[in-house]
């Protein structure tokens, strides 16, 4: 089970970079978890994107969505390139029907799936926590039977985190705001807020993204390990963490 971070960036991306979009890897399955702004490019670099086997979407904010369509010209492209008439699945909510719909073109379907019910996704078991965000967002628990990859998507400090979270080898949190500030107004975590999570749920492993465009990002870590004792690291476009089934 390996994951890839494309990108890591909230907002908007810095120069040469891409907003949140993350890759998720076994037996030759390959799922993208969002698709912000800049991902694609990005993504190219590790992945063709006629490898793509799905696309999982926590919400339709830009930064998580905006290269959903350059993908699906992407996929028109190659067709004609290599006569493919593969269609991509793409999952996402319904609770924003212009969005939900926008997911569907021609080499693209968008599939609606039920945040109260575990959805199977190649060789992935995924389970939703509606967050606490502006518009409808979903973080998701994702698993391979063995491991398990928690994703927050973007959201305010709620203690439901804690159970959703628990025993997760890797968390991956919404750190969009330094230790000192207030995120709630506009829907995500500080990095005190994301390690509270992390160590409360007894989760090994901690990134902190969804980064702020201002800043020392080191100091989210250092602010972080105050509240949190396992290992933490800074979201970087590349970054791979990966644990063997027989770990």
């Amino acid at each position: 089970m390996k994951l890839t971070v494309i990108g890591c960036w909230g907002g908007y991306p810095a120069p040469d970079g891409a907003t949140s979009a993350y890759m998720l890897e076994q037996d030759d399955f390959t799922l993208l978890i969002d698709a912000g702004s800049g991902s694609l490019s990005k993504l190219q670099t590790k992945k063709h994107v006629v490898d793509l086997d799905a696309v999982i979407l926590s919400h339709y904010h830009h930064d998580h969505v905006a290269d959903i369509g350059v993908l699906q010209y992407a996929l028109l492209v190659q067709s004609y390139i290599h006569e493919n008439r593969d269609v991509l699945p793409i999952y996402g909510h319904q609770e924003d029907q212009y969005g939900f719909k926008s997911l569907t073109h021609k080499h693209t379907e968008g599939i609606a799936y039920d945040p109260t019910a575990t959805l199977e996704v190649g060789p992935f078991a995924i389970t939703f926590l509606k967050t606490a965000h502006p518009v409808p967002c979903y973080g998701m628990r994702i698993t391979n039977g063995e491991t398990v990859i928690v994703y927050t998507a973007d959201t305010a400090f709620k203690e439901a985190w804690y159970d959703f979270a628990k025993d997760a080898d890797l968390l991956i949190t919404d750190c969009n705001f330094y230790e000192n500030q207030d995120g709630s107004g506009a829907g995500h975590m500080t990095s005190k807020e994301g390690a509270m999570v992390a160590e409360n749920a007894n989760a090994k492993e901690l990134i902190v993204s969804h980064l702020p465009q201002y800043g020392d990002h080191h100091d989210l870590v250092k602010q972080a390990e105050h509240y949190f004792s396992g290992r933490i690291q800074l979201a970087a476009e590349g970054l791979i963490w990966e644990k063997s089934r027989n770990f």
